[in-house]
């Protein structure tokens, strides 16, 4: 039987690879290497969370918000990673935005989610700051959002 987590997980895999086509908000999931860590990244629109899903990790779902995924895995083993997180989103007029991430765990898997409130067209530059292991690594990338007609 599928728990919700389970189904959050399934949904995440399967939307990092179809959201570059579905989504004006998002681009497939990427990953760079830091350090030791392999860090994957996506940020997608909340409204493509079922209202189930997004009720059950406490998400609000609308056109106007999106999610920031990471997880860091171990680059050698494939092991997800438990680290401290932080972020911060800046927007072109220089605004910025605190990221406040939450750790969602299902069984092997470890996810850092947070939510970010945009407008359509808005380009914003994602600073992320993981510590772990005696480790720090810094995760920049820029991004266009668009929201859902």
């Amino acid at each position: 039987m599928l728990t919700l987590n389970k189904l959050f997980k399934l949904w995440v895999l399967a939307s990092a690879l179809i959201l570059s086509t579905l989504s004006p908000v998002s681009h497939a999931e990427i990953k760079k290497t830091l350090g030791e860590w392999d860090v994957h990244y996506i940020v997608f629109s909340s409204t493509f969370l079922t209202p189930e899903i997004a009720k059950a990790n406490g998400i609000i779902r609308s056109k106007y918000n999106a999610l920031v995924n990471i997880s860091v895995l171990d680059k050698d083993t494939q092991v997800a990673q438990r680290i401290a997180i932080e972020g911060s989103a800046r927007n072109l007029i220089g605004t910025n935005k605190a990221l406040k991430f939450k750790r969602v765990i299902d069984g092997d898997a470890i996810y850092y989610l947070a939510p970010l409130a945009y407008r359509d067209q808005e380009t914003y530059r994602f600073t992320i700051t993981m510590q772990g292991n005696g480790d720090t690594q810094e995760l920049t990338f820029q991004q266009r959002m668009y929201v859902d007609q």
